[in-house]
């Protein structure tokens, strides 16, 4: 090893000694313990992926997970596929019947979301489970297919350690005050936009 190279290492040593010292601090000071209200929205793609990825990670920690897909349910996914092998610990309920510009019916989607709502309730109430997903929630009230306050006051209400995520384009700005972890999904590129078209395990 050159003495550049050595330099170099011993720097970098250094470097990554400060950085543990100022992170284990952060760690250190970060010791609450809550149930998470967590948002997935932007134009990206992954909100939802990033969802059930998560759901996969409370599975492997023995959690319960409840999911409620909005505007989905005209058409199987992998996602539901795969999570039906698990009745014991997934109760999971594709509630819509397909994207808004396709069924072209508020008021059908209104009552749709309005018995999604009415699972969700149910979820929310349930100290056992863990960790809920409420996917293309935000479109749904997006449209006005539920009442916002509604929404907020049902998940101020929820179980101190349960999580809840929620994913969909547009998240309304009352919902991301509330919420404790919000991402926004940037797109930089998508196949699509090359005349790709939609492909399973990768859109659904």
């Amino acid at each position: 090893m050159t003495q550049q190279q050595d330099d170099i290492n011993q720097r970098h040593q250094t470097r990554m000694q400060r950085k543990k010292a100022i992170i284990d601090q952060h760690i250190a000071a970060a010791d609450g313990k809550k149930g998470l209200l967590i948002v997935n929205t932007g134009n990206g793609k992954g909100k939802s992926s990033s969802a059930f990825g998560m759901v996969m990670r409370a599975l492997g920690h023995e959690m319960q997970v409840g999911v409620v897909q909005f505007i989905k349910g005209a058409m199987s996914t992998g996602e539901e596929r795969f999570l039906r092998r698990f009745p014991d610990e997934v109760r999971f309920h594709a509630m819509g019947e397909g994207y808004t510009w396709e069924t072209q019916d508020r008021e059908r989607d209104i009552a749709k979301a309005t018995a999604a709502w009415a699972l969700v309730r149910d979820f929310l109430a349930d100290p056992a489970i863990g960790l809920v997903v409420l996917d293309e929630l935000n479109i749904a009230l997006k449209y006005g297919y539920l009442p916002l306050e509604t929404v907020l006051a049902d998940l101020a209400k929820r179980p101190p350690m349960q999580h809840v995520i929620i994913t969909g384009r547009g998240a309304p700005q009352a919902l991301i005050d509330a919420a404790d972890t919000v991402t926004e999904m940037q797109a930089i590129k998508h196949a699509y936009q090359a005349g790709i078209g939609a492909q399973a395990a990768i859109e659904w």
